[in-house]
């Protein structure tokens, strides 16, 4: 009877002991569910701003492609060329005025310099005449003096010295009147000189006030159309990346005529007017991208952008 009764307490004791790890182990999921909510709960606030800006992000950079496609970028530079290329001419025009009034001031200038030079050589040369007419009159007294020392010679050794005194002084008055007569005439070619040259200086200055007046109003008259281009060329830049606008701005500076964008011509570049594959030309046609010319570094655009422009 012992042995039957120790065995069912001998298998009722570890069922009991069976049943303890399994209520742990159910009870083990039930409070790491109840804390993984709130770890999950935390991570999807954190979550969700960077959802939101990635959106908006994504929105801005979409509105930015459809707010400037390649095919408005293209018209915006051509549109740019046509507006720089008229602020070219006006500038060319009114640049042209300021040059030769800038070489007729200094026509004048050098007229007035040679004018004033010319009458300072004429005043030296009268000075010069003057000088040679007093030592003229300083040989006949030498002269008179001479010829009265010859009444009290005492011998023909002293008459003799006398007479050459006498020659050389008379020699030196002919020499005198040669340059007084050599003097007055270039005296006479300064003079006529200086009346050509106050006449031709009077001319340029009416035809520096002429061009000083034709200046002023060719400013006056192509100011306010200089500013409304300058104007409308800044409402294009808008529209032009600022990668593209240094491009533009460096080929407008090492060509020639300044064109950085043209217009394809007879299936040749409008610029230097080499010849554009087929392939190039379908290319510029599609508007995908912007392409340039291969030889000159133009940008190229098709009578579609040039239609649209005009």
């Amino acid at each position: 009877m012992a042995k039957t009764k120790g065995e069912p307490i001998a298998t009722s004791k570890p069922s009991k002991m069976a049943k303890k790890p399994a209520v742990k182990e159910t009870a083990a999921p039930r409070e790491m569910g109840k804390k993984e909510p709130k770890k999950k709960a935390v991570s999807a606030k954190e979550a969700k701003p960077v959802v939101k800006v990635q959106t908006k992000a994504r929105a801005e950079g979409a509105d930015d492609k459809v707010e400037v496609p390649i095919e408005k970028k293209l018209i915006a530079l051509y549109s740019l060329q046509q507006v720089d290329s008229q602020v070219d001419k006006i500038r060319i025009i009114r640049g042209e005025l300021p040059l030769e009034v800038q070489d007729l001031e200094d026509e004048i200038a050098g007229l007035e310099t040679r004018v004033d030079n010319y009458i300072e050589e004429t005043v030296a040369v009268e000075k010069s005449i003057t000088e040679k007419k007093t030592f003229i009159k300083d040989c006949y007294a030498l002269i008179k003096k001479y010829e009265d020392q010859q009444m009290n010679v005492r011998n023909n050794r002293e008459y003799d010295s006398l007479s050459k005194e006498i020659e050389f002084q008379n020699l030196e008055i002919q020499l005198a009147e040669k340059r007084i007569k050599e003097f007055l005439a270039s005296m006479e070619v300064k003079k006529e000189e200086i009346g050509r040259y106050q006449k031709l200086f009077a001319d340029r200055k009416n035809d520096l006030e002429i061009k000083k007046n034709e200046l002023d109003d060719i400013i006056a008259e192509t100011e306010k159309e200089e500013q409304d281009l300058i104007t409308f060329s800044d409402k294009n830049r808008k529209y032009i990346e600022e990668r593209l606008l240094t491009a533009y701005t460096r080929i407008r500076k090492n060509a020639r005529n300044g064109l950085a964008v043209v217009q394809i011509e007879r299936d040749a570049c409008g610029g230097c007017f080499n010849k554009i594959p087929p392939q190039h030309q379908l290319d510029i046609r599609m508007h995908k991208k912007i392409i340039v010319c291969e030889y000159c570094g133009r940008i190229l655009v098709d009578d579609e952008i040039v239609k649209s422009v005009r």
